[in-house]
């Protein structure tokens, strides 16, 4: 779901209900415009329990459940889906608000999925002219988020397999960790599956190793020798037997996991290029230094289509992490690392901001400069991505692919410092 600006229908909602959701029931708790209590029910995460709630809406309210104004803690899921499909106006709740609002009712502390409801219903009532609704977005942009976002955890079990394998290998055949470097090359896994332990290798030979390497396209003539040399004295150090027998079984059970982990990650990778190339906006964000094929897709889908989403690039960067914040009281003023983001746009902007540096020369020198002034090297990236959101929310709100030659002539307009430690070519 996208947040859109501040809601203009707030003056045509007549009742204000809040929704603390679970797994299994939600608790329900709907207010009038003067505070009272006139609907108080718990349903069921069912299609019954949904189509109770429709019908007690529809008697409280008519036919039109826009009058209805709902809160939740949350911006997506099931819930909100259904509370949407209703016809209802949804309005998310930060759960640390969420907290202070239930504090406020409740200042001994106590805590009830009832009270929660109560509390959120009524902060909705009282404050919700400034907070900002939900609008159902394009299945698509929604389709290629969550693609996006499960293939980084996918990527995430491959890394742990990886290590894994790495750890087992450690254990009994240091010789192929020495042998190869790049663990995510399927040609590895071969290895390991051709010749799971040291004593099979040696007793392959070497006219069998030297046919794995040319068939796998692994000749080099800087690694051909001496992965041949690693080879002969593989059984020199290793595991012993027990170990060897139990770890070996382990390596290729691992390697078998990886094979068809990766072969659905190419699944992934094959349906989220289909939909970005698809969007509207696939040539803006894929002209964006250093994006290539996997960041242009998660930059996308993260930022949404909604353009009046963000009301200035200050509020797209607080949004991806990349503004700090400040906190200040009496003589005391610290700045902070913001917490409160979009955590996966934060990690696709940290991400971009490092492999724009390869193909950007000012982004370089930012970078470089921020490292002599004593940032870290994830701070300086921060810096870094914070400069290019400002870029970025500029391109989309004009619908300008990005243009090198366009920036450089804005740097020299307003004598950006950027420009004068910029080498000339």
């Amino acid at each position: 779901m996208e947040v859109t600006a501040k809601s203009n229908t707030w003056k045509s909602h007549g009742y204000f209900m809040g929704c603390d959701w679970a797994t299994r029931h939600h608790d329900v708790v709907v207010l009038d415009r003067e505070g009272r209590i006139v609907l108080d029910l718990q349903i069921s995460h069912t299609a019954e329990g949904w189509r109770h709630l429709r019908d007690k809406l529809v008697h409280l309210a008519g036919p039109d459940l826009r009058v209805v104004a709902v809160t939740i803690e949350t911006t997506c899921g099931p819930a909100v889906e259904q509370l949407l499909a209703l016809g209802c106006i949804v309005y998310p709740l930060n759960p640390k608000a969420g907290e202070r609002y239930r504090d406020r009712k409740a200042p001994s502390g106590v805590k009830t999925d009832h009270l929660d409801a109560l509390s959120f219903a009524d902060a909705l009532r009282t404050d919700g002219h400034a907070w900002r609704h939900l609008n159902p977005e394009d299945p698509k942009v929604q389709e290629l988020r969550l693609l996006c976002r499960d293939e980084i955890q996918l990527i995430e079990q491959r890394t742990a397999l990886v290590n894994q394998l790495r750890q087992a290998l450690e254990e009994y055949y240091p010789a192929v960790l020495e042998a190869f470097d790049d663990w995510l090359l399927p040609a590895a896994w071969d290895f390991v599956e051709r010749f799971p332990t040291p004593q099979e290798l040696k007793k392959a030979g070497k006219r069998q190793w030297e046919k794995f390497l040319h068939t796998h396209r692994l000749y080099r003539s800087s690694t051909y020798s001496k992965r041949l040399e690693i080879f002969a004295r593989a059984t020199e150090f290793c595991g012993s037997q027990a170990i060897t027998n139990a770890k070996s079984v382990l390596a290729v059970a691992v390697v078998k996991q990886l094979r068809v982990l990766e072969q659905q990650l190419r699944v992934y990778r094959d349906r989220i290029e289909l939909l970005f190339r698809e969007h509207p906006d696939h040539d803006l964000f894929g002209s964006l230094p250093g994006v290539g094929e996997k960041l242009g897709p998660r930059l996308l889908s993260e930022c949404g289509e909604d353009r009046g989403r963000f009301e200035d690039h200050e509020a797209l960067q607080s949004y991806a992490g990349t503004a700090p914040i400040s906190f200040q009281s009496g003589q005391a003023h610290r700045v902070l690392f913001r917490r409160a983001c979009n955590k996966h746009l934060r990690a696709a902007v940290h991400l971009w901001a490092d492999l724009s540096r390869a193909q950007c020369t000012w982004a370089q020198v930012y970078y470089e400069q921020k490292r002599r002034e004593g940032k870290s090297h994830a701070c300086a990236l921060r810096c870094l991505g914070q400069r290019w959101l400002k870029i970025l929310w500029k391109m989309w709100q004009t619908k300008q692919p990005y243009d090198e030659q366009l920036h450089t002539r804005n740097q020299v307009k307003h004598g950006s410092w950027v420009l004068a430690l910029t080498p000339s070519k």
